[in-house]
């Protein structure tokens, strides 16, 4: 490495030069794989770029979001098709805001209050739902389908209520839920639509003809970039939307609540930051410190941003390995329905899958079947939470018999408590690796 810059510029090229021979020499270099090697569900697939583009951000000592973050969410915006991208720092902060930003008074009548419903399932991931809960909303659980593994829309009508104000919802390991039926549902009640996309992003859905991106049907998608996921920024997430208001909404409630939207660093630039009446402060009260909710400090870095610039341009190629590993791994398993039901992708669907879901059929014992396959190197995952309302978070509610409701009696959602797993089909996965899965899939069978 030659020191004798002449300029920061050159100081800053000759640095990562070097980041990029230290990967190649330290990190690109892979063992082939040999049968009993550990297969993780899940791992992030990166080459020098992304350590490049995050020693490039940690240079600029710039340490909350900024130029890489405004790139990304710009890219991002324009990748899927939406207007508005926000980056947060993880999937679940997503979320959190997702739905604070339908707290909001701006909207009137369509205003979520403390009472009103949120229709959802139990058979996913918690913090879908525990926005809903912690805000003093009433989630509204309905059950799932097998081999689909998404909410049962022909329980939509019976779900909904006079205080239903919205669907908040995951898109399962990748594969959509009925947005036709849902969208329409929403549509004919006037409910908000939000689109868990955090284990989906990359699938596609055809819809009146078109086919579109999931995430970007409903009033709000969100995203997140934790490893496992389909691309990655170490911790992140992000929140679309194509509405204006819910964009400033979404912008106020990551960034402390307060009414100001000048970025960080930056100050006045609608040149009216000393003149204005907010609630019952002084008159020309500094607009950057007004508060016109109650929020939340929720931005990323720009050293996370900075990964996830790279990551978007290998991201395509991730999706179409995912669909590569998820079609080989079900074809090597054709030959064992008759002990394990094989994951579906929904009707007029193009998932860009996160893990292979396989359901044991009755006489099976999941128990043994995941020990042994687990014991040969191969990695699973039950389907999240099972039944969320199950669980010791859920303890209190269930004794008072208050703070949630329950349509129908749940029983595909307990059958995947008790029979449903996951193994990984992740990018980086290699043929051998999916076949071996296959193969000890079967001898545990």
């Amino acid at each position: 490495m030659n020191r004798n810059w002449t300029s920061e510029q050159e100081a800053r090229e000759d640095i990562l030069s070097a980041v990029a021979q230290y990967y190649q020499k330290y990190k690109a270099a892979k063992k082939p794989f040999e049968p009993g090697d550990r297969i993780t569900y899940a791992a992030r697939v990166f080459d020098e770029k992304e350590m490049c583009s995050l020693v490039d951000a940690s240079l600029d000592f710039w340490l909350t979001t900024g130029r890489f973050a405004d790139r990304f969410e710009k890219e991002f915006a324009d990748w899927l098709g939406v207007k508005y991208a926000s980056l947060v720092n993880s999937g679940s902060s997503a979320n959190l805001i997702a739905f604070s930003a339908l707290t909001a008074p701006e909207l009137g009548e369509r205003r979520i209050k403390r009472g009103d419903e949120v229709i959802t399932v139990a058979a996913g991931f918690p913090t879908t739902v525990t926005p809903v809960i912690q805000y003093g909303a009433v989630p509204v659980f309905v059950d799932v389908t097998i081999p689909q593994y998404n909410i049962d829309v022909s329980k939509l009508e019976e779900a909904r209520s006079a205080k239903t104000k919205a669907v908040m919802v995951a898109h399962t390991l990748g594969n959509p839920f009925d947005l036709a039926a849902i969208k329409a549902f929403c549509d004919k009640y006037n409910l908000w639509l939000v689109e868990d996309n955090c284990d989906a992003l990359g699938s596609t859905y055809m819809l009146n003809g078109e086919k579109r991106l999931t995430g970007t049907i409903g009033d709000i998608g969100t995203s997140s970039f934790y490893p496992p996921h389909h691309m990655t920024m170490g911790e992140g997430g992000c929140v679309y939307t194509n509405d204006p208001l819910l964009h400033r909404l979404i912008n106020s409630y990551r960034d402390w609540g307060r009414d100001c939207m000048c970025p960080s660093g930056r100050d006045n630039i609608c040149g009216h930051r000393f003149d204005g009446q907010y609630g019952e402060l002084p008159h020309g009260y500094d607009h950057k410190y007004v508060y016109s909710h109650f929020g939340y400090n929720l931005k990323v870095t720009d050293m996370q941003a900075a990964i996830g610039c790279e990551q978007m341009k290998k991201f395509p190629s991730f999706v179409e390995r995912r669909k590569h590993n998820w079609a080989r791994l079900r074809a090597a398993l054709e030959d064992v329905q008759d002990k394990l039901i094989l994951p579906e992708p929904a009707p007029n669907s193009d998932p860009s899958w996160f893990g292979f879901l396989l359901t044991v059929r009755e006489g099976v014992n999941r128990e043994k079947v995941v020990r042994y396959i687990e014991e040969k190197g191969v990695q699973t995952r039950m389907l999240f939470s099972g039944n969320l309302i199950k669980h010791p978070c859920f303890d209190e509610m269930r004794k008072s018999g208050e703070g949630y409701r329950v349509v129908g009696t749940l029983e595909n959602t307990d059958r995947i408590m008790r029979d449903t797993f996951w193994v990984g089909v992740y990018p980086g996965m290699t043929d051998e690796m999916i076949d071996y899965m296959a193969k000890t899939i079967q001898e545990a069978l």
